[in-house]
């Protein structure tokens, strides 16, 4: 009895030291899910920061990539992390706006002038101060909210001179607030789809038109579905690295500490990739059959103004304007 006791109390042991074993490794592992290709500026960004953790931590910290909508898309993804799932993401920072409205800031019409206003503002007090509410509201970790994916153009079947050749075109747009109303506001009709289903619905018809970045029109090969690309530029996309809440407080201080670094560094290394093989992307866009165009901005502009006391963004504009002019 006494021996059989024994065996008992040892295969216990046995079973909790796997156990822990299990739970210490899934504590290093970071999952992150992008929608965009592994050659896209992002992709190499993560896959860059992914390296670059494992290094600084001394295999201490995994992160693992996923490109392509493999963990599916943005939203479900971001809604798997909020569950608790150990799930992060690259993502337009407008999609957060609805558990912290002030974040859709980062993603109103004509603000930033350049990738290192957006830069500025990522890293000032009051914006990592709404990250902290995202937390607390959202159960979610912005690690760095730097990741600039460019300025978004319309991609149509027509020519574009200005807000009124858009009225009644279906555009796919981002399904947050300030996408849908700034969309509206220039004159088309916004449709929220998934990213990875844009191309299908341009070649089918389901959509007449869609706004993308010049790095991503080219990497989802949308010229091949796409007559024009109007250089509108009236959204400029800056991206979140987050990542859950339950799943970053499983890292040891040191190590968010070293993880956060990272993110912001490789966040401007993805940037500048995306600011170098943008004007590339739209090259060899052109080159492919498709009317690169440059517009008119001042109607557009004029269009979207209302779009700011519609959404009560008014203050944060100007918090906005106040800290890129320091």
């Amino acid at each position: 009895m006494k021996h059989s006791k024994k065996m008992r109390i040892l295969a216990a042991a046995v079973v909790a030291g796997f156990t822990i074993a299990g739970t210490a490794s899934a504590e290093t592992t970071l999952r992150i899910g992008t929608v965009l290709a592994p050659d896209d500026p992002m992709g190499q960004g993560l896959d860059k920061f992914a390296s670059e953790v494992a290094e600084a931590t001394g295999g201490d910290v995994v992160v693992e990539i996923f490109h392509n909508s493999q963990l599916g898309d943005t939203t479900e993804m971001i809604d798997q992390a909020r569950a608790g799932a150990n799930v992060g993401t690259i993502t337009d920072v407008a999609r957060l706006s609805s558990f912290v409205p002030s974040l859709a800031i980062m993603s109103a019409p004509f603000l930033f002038d350049t990738y290192d206003q957006a830069d500025k503002f990522a890293g000032s007090d009051v914006y990592l101060g709404w990250g902290d509410e995202l937390v607390e509201e959202a159960g979610l970790v912005m690690l760095a909210s730097n990741w600039y994916q460019g300025a978004r153009h319309a991609l149509t079947q027509d020519p574009v001179t200005g807000p009124a050749d858009l009225a009644g075109v279906r555009m796919r747009t981002i399904g947050a607030p300030v996408w849908i109303e700034t969309i509206r506001a220039m004159g088309a009709e916004p449709t929220p789809i998934a990213w990875g289903e844009v191309y299908s619905a341009l070649q089918l018809g389901t959509i007449d038109a869609a706004e993308a970045q010049p790095t991503a029109i080219w990497g989802a090969k949308l010229f091949e579905v796409i007559n024009h690309v109007t250089k509108t530029g009236h959204i400029q996309l800056v991206t979140a690295l987050v990542v859950s809440t339950e799943s970053w407080n499983e890292l040891s201080a040191e190590n968010q500490a070293i993880v956060r670094n990272l993110a912001v560094e490789n966040g401007r290394y993805a940037s500048a990739l995306t600011i170098e093989l943008g004007e590339e992307a739209l090259a060899n866009v052109a080159a492919a059959g498709v009317t690169v165009s440059e517009v008119d901005l001042a109607p557009f502009k004029e269009a979207v103004a209302g779009v700011f006391p519609m959404l009560n963004l008014e203050a944060e504009a100007a918090i906005v304007r106040e800290i890129i002019a320091e």
